[in-house]
């Protein structure tokens, strides 16, 4: 049956359902189409789950750190019971996102949306025509190009484990293994992470990377680093990870780590005229295609901005804005920050201490804060940062952070950074005390 609607929006994640129910209600004709989960991945398999995990690493490290100091013992982790409070957040998501479309105004299709022609696009039994077609499709993870690689689990299959394995290897030391792995670690696995070079996490500061590694190999965390896997192999007690210079590691269960990649397969672009990249859609600067009926927007767009949920949120607020014809000016990002949440945490925003080594114009300050009573007080074993400022002006332009609090430290950066908060207006603030934002000031005074 064709149908035609004013527009299409495919995908049904943050961005997707944000921008969908933005212009349902401006009484627009909407449909959106999801092939998954209604909600996409953030709530139902992604941020929001792991971070209910990540609640139980930071209870359990909190009385780790406490301990002999009125604290007797370490809790833990129980992961039965940890994974069933963590569906009481996701198993709802799905239904309730698909009725908050419905209850917006828009029509909702489950099935995988594939385009006939520049103008629309096949869904099941229906074909739908539009003026205008959004693209959410997201990301999911890569996979490994290696023999066995059918044996690989995906971060899907981690947010989803029914119980804790006594051994667990990670392949890709990315954000998404320093997570999982302290996760794992606190919840009574031996952890083994393995990187193809000695560079992991490599968009982050590689002095601090190497701090959290110390800590996490005190926890029973082992890094392979330099180290290529060429096949996963099974064996009667699990899997046998074998690989260059006579690599061999045996463990429970095996993980694919090495990133994700946009969800584009399905779409067929190419009939829409669409242009695309290893790294997603191209789009213009208001996120418009090559395709001018054809917008993107959230993690399937090739961008150098961070793939994050609030970066995806901004670009659902921004198409709506610009459909509804309140604002024709091109998207600005501001600076963006970046958090992960492994123990202890590592977050980062703007201009980093390498960029100002190569740019004059720039002076980095370096801060050991453990003594700092705001992380003294729960006996923390380390608190570092790396504050950026112009020369002359001393205006903050960067900043990275190592601490259990460096997630809720960045976004007080970011707020400097983004309002162009002077030093001396800094000190004006009276910031309730003792909290970190109290210590803002000492940053970069």
């Amino acid at each position: 049956m064709k149908k035609t609607y004013d527009i299409v929006v495919i995908g049904s994640g943050v961005a997707g359902k944000a921008a969908a129910s933005g212009l349902a209600s401006t009484q627009r004709k909407v449909a959106v189409i999801e092939n998954d989960l209604w909600g996409g991945t953030c709530p139902n398999r992604g941020c929001d789950p792991k971070k209910v995990l990540v609640s139980a690493v930071e209870a359990q490290t909190m009385a780790a750190q406490m301990k002999g100091k009125g604290v007797t013992d370490t809790p833990p982790v129980h992961w039965p019971d940890l994974m069933a409070f963590k569906k009481t957040f996701t198993d709802p998501v799905p239904e309730q996102s698909k009725e908050s479309l419905k209850s917006a105004g828009a029509d909702v299709y489950t099935g995988t949306a594939a385009f006939i022609d520049e103008t629309s696009l096949q869904i099941n039994d229906d074909v739908l025509e539009a003026e205008r077609f959004i693209i959410a499709t997201g990301a999911h993870p890569f996979i490994l190009d290696i023999r066995g690689n059918e044996h690989f689990l995906t971060s899907d299959d981690f947010l989803s484990l029914a119980d804790m394995p006594e051994t667990i290897t990670f392949i890709g030391a990315g954000y998404i293994a320093f997570e999982f792995a302290a996760i794992a670690s606190a919840a009574g696995a031996k952890v083994h992470v393995i990187q193809h070079n000695s560079t992991p996490l490599k968009e982050y500061d590689q002095v601090f990377v190497k701090e959290i590694m110390d800590q996490l190999e005190s926890k029973g965390v082992t890094f392979h680093l330099d180290t290529n896997v060429t096949e996963i192999s099974t064996k009667a007690d699990g899997y046998l990870l074998s690989g260059d210079n006579d690599f061999s590691l045996r463990t429970d269960l095996v993980f694919g780590t090495t990133g994700r990649v946009p969800s584009v397969d399905k779409l067929n672009l190419e009939k829409a005229g669409v242009d695309y990249d290893k790294m997603g859609i191209i789009v213009n600067d208001y996120l418009q295609t090559s395709n001018q009926a054809v917008y993107a927007i959230g993690d399937v767009l090739s961008k150098k901005q961070p793939k994050l949920t609030p970066v995806s949120s901004l670009e659902a607020s921004y198409i709506v804005s610009q459909f509804t014809g309140k604002n024709d000016a091109p998207l600005v990002y501001p600076t963006i920050p970046s958090i992960v949440f492994t123990s202890p945490k590592l977050a980062q925003i703007g201009v980093t201490a390498e960029e100002a080594e190569a740019d004059d114009t720039y002076e980095c300050s370096e801060i050991d804060a453990t003594s700092w009573f705001s992380y003294a007080r729960k006996n923390e074993p380390v608190s570092k940062a790396k504050v950026i400022t112009e020369k002359g002006s001393g205006q903050l332009v960067g900043a990275t952070c190592l601490n259990s609090e460096a997630d809720e430290l960045i976004n007080y950066f970011s707020i400097l950074i983004n309002k162009k908060v002077k030093t001396e207006e800094l000190s004006d603030i009276v910031f309730a005390y003792p909290t970190i934002a109290s210590d803002l000031s000492y940053f970069y005074s």
